[in-house]
């Protein structure tokens, strides 16, 4: 049995993912989905299960420790360990930072805590049942990771966070037979575009960050599912994506102009 652990399993890319990962393993599969909308866990639980795979829901908030260290106890206690741990749980805000009033920067904290502190703490709580299995560990990141974006900073920031520390994670383990791999998908076909928070810290759909060329949330699933399973250390998505890094080193300010024109809305 392959054992995996997927944060953010109600909708989008944590969803599909585990709908991929079902259909690979199929009744070799335990999957362990994590998020806090139940009902909306139910649903994909049901359609891994119709494919023969176990699976396990459990409503976390990984904004909180407490739930993040739970949900790893909780896991090991049922399945005796874990074998892939996919951190994919993730929110957005969308606000410059001249827009966002002194009392409502706990915005920046709370981005902070769902995207990169609740990734940290479900794999610090996982790593020695990782280390034990010789398993993986699968970061979802961001473009948003490797190139700041205007409108975007609190996103931005707590996607660098992820990156440096997943990084570094990589080669504390690099000897171990843990895999640590990261993902960089661009815009994506799901509601984390649509839900975004605003400066007030409210969910603003009126989604002015615009991408008319959303990839689909089965492709961006189905690269990090086959990263997953060939242990790559990265994949990063998109053709501009891969070139921005290079842009980024040699003519750097030409990818400043390249986000500030990416998006619809300017200060």
């Amino acid at each position: 049995m392959t054992t995996i652990v997927i944060t953010g399993a109600s909708d989008g890319i944590g969803a599909e993912i585990a709908r991929q990962m079902a259909d690979r393993y199929g009744v070799k599969a335990v999957l362990v989905l994590a998020a806090r909308d139940v009902a909306k866990l139910q649903t994909v639980a049901s359609q891994c299960a119709a494919v023969g795979a176990r699976t396990l829901i459990l409503p976390v908030d990984v904004s909180e420790q407490s739930q993040c260290i739970q949900l790893i106890e909780t896991t090991v206690k049922n399945f005796g360990g874990i074998d892939i741990l996919i951190n994919n749980a993730g929110i957005s805000a969308q606000a410059f930072l001249q827009e966002v009033e002194s009392q409502k920067l706990n915005l920046y904290d709370y981005i902070m805590r769902v995207n990169h502190w609740g990734s940290v703490w479900c794999t610090h709580a996982a790593l020695p049942h990782l280390l034990a299995s010789q398993g993986r560990i699968v970061a979802v990141a961001s473009l948003a990771g490797l190139v700041g974006l205007p409108g975007l900073t609190a996103y931005c920031s707590s996607k660098f966070a992820m990156t440096g520390f997943f990084e570094s994670l990589r080669t504390e383990l690099i000897d171990s037979g843990v895999c640590v791999t990261i993902a960089y998908p661009g815009f994506v076909d799901t509601q984390m575009r649509v839900h975004r928070l605003n400066a007030q810290g409210e969910v603003d759909s009126s989604n002015r960050h615009i991408s008319k060329n959303a990839m689909p949330v089965e492709e961006c699933a189905r690269l990090i599912v086959q990263a997953t399973m060939r242990r790559k250390r990265q994949v990063v998505m998109t053709t501009k994506g891969k070139l921005g890094q290079w842009i980024k080193l040699i003519a750097p300010s030409w990818i400043d102009r390249m986000a500030i024109a990416s998006i619809k809305h300017k200060p």
